[in-house]
This record gives C-alpha cells, structure tokens and sequence, in this order.
C-alpha cells in the first residue's frame, strides 16, 4: 500500500443523492444577483486600500523617460519568475515595476496576524534548490516566504532592475518608435520594447458593497493592510493587545481569515465571526522541517515533488506513486489510489470520476464531524459545517480556528439567510435584523480575482495596435496564442491563469512562462525584430485546438456554493478565475510548448524588422537591498 487511506465515514453513512440535494440548497440560498459587483472597487475615497504603502516610506527618484528591452509589471512571485528566466535566456536591460515598497506581492502587503502559505512550503516556495534554501517547516510564516522572497531576488540580481512604489497608469503601444510607452504615477514615460503582464491574481484587495459602509464611525481596514498600530503587535509578533477593550468583527470566513481569527479571539475584548459561507477547515498538523530528510533530498526533487503534487491535487496518481505531500490538498487522490490498489484501477475517465465523486462525499462528511468533535455549541457546530463538494472553496487547515469559537468572546454571526450583512450604522453593523455595536471592523473579503479586467489590473488604458484595448478585445472572452501574446498586441505578454497550461503550483506556472516568454523575446532580438505578435490565422487555430480538448466541467462549477472559483455563481460571465487551461494539463502542455521551441521557427509569430532604436540606459537610481 503506497498511499494509505484517512480514517472515513463508509460511503454507506451517507445518502449522497439527499446530501446532493442538501448541497443545492445551501448554494441557492447563498447566491446573490449581483455576483461580483456586490463588491466595493478599491477606487477613490477606498484607493489607499490598495495605492498606500504603509510599511515603507517612498523614496524620492526622478522620472525615467528613457528607454529599455522589457518592463516586468509585478515583482511577486510571477514577476520575480519571469525576470529569472529573462536572465536566462540572455535579458538583463529590463525593469521590474511594482506600486510595493520591495519584492514579494501578496507576501509583501499581506502581514496579518497566522499568515502562513496554506499548502506544502516545499513546492509553494520556488528555487529552493537554486537558492539552498530549506523552509522552517511545511506551512511557512509569511515573513520567512517574503524573507526568501529577498532571498531569491539578491540570487538573481534583482534589486539593481526594481522599480519600487510605482503604479502603471497606462500602457499604449507606438507604431512609430515600436516600443510601449508604459506610464506611471511617479511621471514615468519608460519605453519598452517587450512588455510583461506580471500583477498577479491576487493584488488587489476588494471591499464588500455593504449599504451603509460609508457611515460607520469607527476603524475599518482590509487584511491586506493589517493596521498594527491599531492592534497592538507586530508582523513578526502579532500580540494584539491594543484589542483587549475593543469590540472587533471581521467579515469574511474564506483562507485569510482562518488563519486571523484564532489570534482575534485571543485578543479582542469581543470578537463576532460574520460568515456567509463556511470554510472547509481540517487539522494543520504544521511540523518543523526535519532536517536530516531536507539534506538527504536529491538534486531535481523539488520539481519532482511539485510534479508529484500537481498529480494528486488536480489530476490523478498513477498505479504505484506515492503521494508525497500528504495532506487536505491530496487526500482524495490518495485514498482513491489505496482504494484502487486494493479493488483494481478503473477502466475509463467516466468509472474515475464516479468513484471520484463518492470519494468528495465521504472527505467532506469527515471534515463536516470534524466541527461537532471541537465546536461546542451544537448551533454554532452546525452553522460552520461545509455543504458542497471539495474545491468548490479553497480547502484550508487550522488546528486554532474551530476551538476559538468555544471562547465566551466570540460569536459566529451567521448571515447566510441574508447573502450577507444587512447593513452598517454609525456604531455598527445589522445582521439578522439585530445591530451589533462595534469598535473596529475588518474586511477579510479577498481580491480581484473573477471581476472585470479593468478592475483587476486597474491600468487604464491598454491599447495596442490602433489604439485597440485589450478591454474591448477581451470583452467576450480571451483571446490568446499559446496564452502568453495576443493578435493586436505587439511585444506584449501575458501571465497566470490565461489559456495555458496550469499547475497545481502557482510559481510553477510562472518560471514556464517565464522561459516561453525569454525565449520568443530572446529569438525577437538576435533575428533583428522591432515587432513580433501571433498571427490572426494561428491565434484562431490555437484557441480551436485549446477549446477541442477543454475539460467540461461546467457542472460542477453551476453547482458549487458561490465564491471566487465559480464567479461568484454567475453563470453568464465569460471569464472564470483559471482562465481556459490547457486540457490535457500543465506537463502535456509544457511538452507542447518545449517542442515548438525546439523547431526553431517560432511557427505561428509575424516577425517585422526594421530600424530598431538602440536601448538605453534611464539613468534611474536603483533599488536598494534591505539588509
């Protein structure tokens, strides 16, 4: 036995067509009309959301107007990875362009009180190896991620191309010079002969659209500005003592705030838990790393063991591999494999996901006992028991987060009756038709992830050949060859969650990218190119051959409980959080893209040369290295 099965309930516990039933009531009852939109945009009197940096003060510079190879738009994870790879295909003359105040992104502006990754730290944590770096243990710290974030960014050389406390305002292309003049709001007009879209999915926090938001009269802040001055504590040392008279809520019940909670409850003189939507909430069980194991790993194991956890988490292990990760993440897999090794592998993907649907049932009623083994009151045990199927929220793991609702000081309002608070006053909030006096709330209510692209990049606008905008462009859907260029855009890249290929590790992802882009922006230079975009005829056949082998499962999302994997439970919006990936999944993907390289002929790009300006220095003062 290669994978041994968690202790389960019998599927003969469980009357999978009521429980499917009992799941379609909990989604119904929870979908709101206005989807996304009943969230507040991080826009006007609410930009400092998003726009202030309250941890580093801005460091004066002069406008750049000069001009250079590529700007990377991000400095987290995926602009760090593309920058690693730009150096390696032999581009160094690039900047990497973030509104932070160092690198690291989400694991820069996000310093809330238990933040931790929420999945393996060995796999999450890119360049490990390229780094010699081993993790504190299997769910790190946020501080040690974006420590190695600067890690990572003194290996490669980083700092000396940072532009830092920089917002792009606009991106417009120039037939005349063919370079993007990306505009910022420091007076930056940098011309760039490549650009790369490197934001990010999670960069922009959103606000709930609560009526009356505008006339509470006390503290309000987003999880992604943690306000310590407020709290008491600090990044590293989150003891909230200033919370001890203060009566606290925070809205929001999703990955963030089972790690906020627990540390609210021990602090706040009264804490009240607003929840729409229960998370699924398993044990932690966060081990220091062994140090003796992290020395005995092989050259090679790190991508061997995100390949390995790509399988379990979104595909399937093969007969015989073990599954090294080994916790909420894996665990469907990994029971299915000891189930299979024992009855005999299925026949065909349709008997696979039959037996995978009845493994979803039996995970999700342990993890729904779970909540009466700990939670004590018997109302309050029931409310926080998740009804849907597994990855319709993102699964979480919180060995505090169940026990701190037996504290006397807290209270789980439950407004799913109402989709959501009814409304706030001048002292506090309505929920359930019941005002709840309040010093301080907060808002653990996520980031652009599903909204409208000009909410999510917030660049407006982006305009390519003509003065098409990408906006516009993209209106019905996207439209990309290979997921990374788009026909109209010269020079322009793209990232993330597109119509590509998508690892179950985001950073992997990323450095794929990366070297596609390195390579097509390498090739572009040595062959004298000014311009180089898909052609019109090998987009389309592209976005034909990604849509003839799409996994449908367009079922499963129509019945999941609303959240940002499904849009919200919009079911007309074009755009779904993962984009359109790549059927056949990452690694067939990556063959896929490896072997057009390989040919040498960059098959479906238009190349035009001409009289390319030389690049030049802007003369910018460079990002210091913090100590």
């Amino acid at each position: 036995m290669t994978c041994p099965q968690t202790d389960l309930p019998a599927v003969e516990e469980i009357d999978i067509p009521a429980m499917r039933e009992r799941y379609r009531q909990e989604r119904d009852r929870r979908v709101r009309k206005e989807a996304n939109e009943q969230y507040i945009e991080a826009t006007g009197k609410w930009a400092e959301t998003y726009e202030v940096d309250p941890y580093n003060p801005v460091v004066p510079r002069a406008a750049i107007t000069g001009e250079i190879d590529v700007a990377i738009l991000g400095a987290g994870y995926c602009g760090m990875m593309v920058a690693t790879q730009l150096k390696a295909a032999g581009l160094h003359n690039f900047y990497s362009i973030d509104h932070g105040g160092d690198f690291g992104g989400t694991w820069y502006w996000n310093r809330y009180p238990g933040i931790q990754c929420d999945n393996d730290a060995y796999c999450y944590m890119p360049l490990l190896e390229e780094t010699n770096y081993m993790p504190s243990k299997k769910f790190t710290d946020g501080y040690e991620i974006q420590q190695h974030c600067q890690i990572i960014a003194k290996t490669y050389g980083l700092y000396e191309n940072a532009l830092f406390h920089t917002l792009i305002r606009s991106l417009k292309w120039d037939a005349a010079i063919n370079r993007w003049h990306v505009v910022t709001n420091r007076g930056d007009d940098i011309k760039a002969r490549f650009v790369v879209m490197a934001n990010g999915p999670l960069n922009k926090p959103k606000l709930p659209g609560i009526p009356g938001i505008d006339s509470f009269k006390g503290k309000m802040f987003h999880t992604a500005r943690w306000d310590y001055d407020y709290t008491g504590g600090e990044w590293k040392k989150p003891e909230l003592f200033r919370l001890a008279d203060k009566r606290v809520a925070i809205i929001g019940t999703g990955a963030t705030a089972i790690q906020v909670v627990p540390h609210l409850g021990k602090y706040a003189g009264q804490l009240y838990v607003i929840q729409r939507t229960p998370s699924s909430v398993d044990l932690r069980n966060n081990k220091p790393t062994d140090v003796d194991w992290f020395k005995s790993l092989q050259p090679g194991w790190q991508q061997e063991r995100i390949k390995n956890f790509h399988h379990a988490a979104m595909e399937m292990l093969s007969p015989g591999e073990p599954d090294l990760i080994r916790d909420i993440w894996t665990e469907i897999s990994r029971n299915l494999s000891e189930e299979f090794d024992a009855q005999g592998w299925p026949g065909s993907q349709a008997e696979f996901m039959a037996k995978r649907e009845v493994m979803d049932y039996r995970v999700m009623e342990r993890l729904r006992r779970r909540v009466d083994e700990i939670v004590e009151d018997p109302a309050t045990a029931e409310a926080l028991k998740p009804y849907y199927r597994f990855l319709c929220k993102r699964p979480c793991s919180n060995d505090d987060y169940y026990p701190t609702f037996n504290r006397p000081n807290v209270k789980l309002i439950d407004v799913s009756d109402t989709q959501g608070v009814e409304r706030m006053t001048e002292n506090g909030f309505v929920a359930n038709g019941v005002e709840h006096e309040i010093d301080c709330m907060i808002f653990a209510s996520g980031y652009e992830v599903t909204n409208e692209l000009h909410r999510r990049w917030g660049i407006s606008p982006i305009e390519g050949r003509d003065g098409l905008s990408i906006y516009d462009y993209w209106s019905e859907g996207l439209k990309t060859y290979q997921g990374m260029m788009a026909h109209n855009f010269p020079n322009l890249f793209f990232t993330g969650f597109t119509q590509a290929g998508v690892s179950a590790t985001n950073s992997a992802t990323f450095i794929a990218q990366g070297r596609h882009i390195g390579y097509i922006a390498s090739e572009a230079l040595k062959r004298g190119a000014v311009r180089v975009e898909p052609t019109q005829n090998a987009q389309d056949a592209y976005i034909q051959r990604l849509r003839s082998v799409a996994v449908d499962n367009s079922t499963f999302v129509k019945e999941c409980t609303p959240s940002y994997f499904n849009n919200e439970g919009d079911e007309n919006k074009v755009r779904h959080i993962f984009g359109e990936p790549w059927g056949p999944g990452f690694y067939d993907f990556e063959d896929m893209l490896q072997t057009w390289r390989a040919r040498g002929d960059l098959e479906g790009l238009a190349l035009t040369t001409g009289q390319a300006t030389a690049s030049a220095s802007s003369g910018a003062s460079r990002a210091s290295e913090p100590a």
